[in-house]
């Protein structure tokens, strides 16, 4: 599994009806693209829910490289960049997948963390591991994931939840959308 995300950050007077509207026209696109595990189209507004900033930032789990890398290089990625100019791409490399007992994602929070110096990295895993089974445990989740940068040494946890304002710690987000083509196939 492939985690990645990039951000779009808006002006603070962005009219954000364009993102959902887009969304609305669009998200339906990758319903059925080979490879990929899960597109959440995800955005946040200023000043709702804490939000210091306006973002469009959807977050995908892939379950294969060679979807991921047909997005990018022969797909979607390239209406974003047409239309936004082409943003950073962040990825991590996939540690752990759980489904939850959620059914409808309303909500997705993100955290990272640096990898913590000093402590092996089996542990630093097997934590991040245990965090997702913890987050999936939780009422309301439909889903969690972890992936790592090693570039960065950085951790990625990532949440879906029913509820609007979940009380997991990280950035939230409103799910606008959720692409699912090959979820069921994401490894656990």
């Amino acid at each position: 599994m492939h985690a990645m995300q990039y951000e779009i950050t808006l002006p603070a007077d962005y009219d954000m009806g364009v993102i959902r509207r887009r969304v609305a026209d669009r998200g339906h696109l990758l319903d059925r693209w080979e490879g990929l595990g899960l597109k959440a189209y995800l955005m946040r507004e200023r000043g709702v829910h804490g939000s210091m900033v306006s973002q469009y930032a959807p977050f995908y789990l892939w379950n294969t490289v060679e979807g991921m890398n047909s997005f990018l290089w022969e797909g979607g990625f390239q209406g974003i960049c047409d239309d936004f100019g082409r943003p950073s791409v962040r990825g991590w490399t996939g540690l752990a997948y759980e489904e939850g007992g959620g059914s409808r994602a309303c909500a997705a929070v993100r955290r990272r963390q640096p990898v913590p110096d000093g402590v092996p990295l089996a542990e630093v895993v097997e934590d991040a591991v245990s965090e997702v089974r913890r987050l999936a445990a939780q009422e309301g989740v439909v889903l969690a994931a972890a992936g790592v940068d090693t570039g960065a040494w950085e951790f990625v946890h990532f949440s879906l939840w029913e509820q609007e304002a979940p009380t997991a710690e990280g950035d939230l987000f409103e799910v606008l959308h959720l692409s699912t083509p090959e979820r069921d196939r994401l490894a656990r």
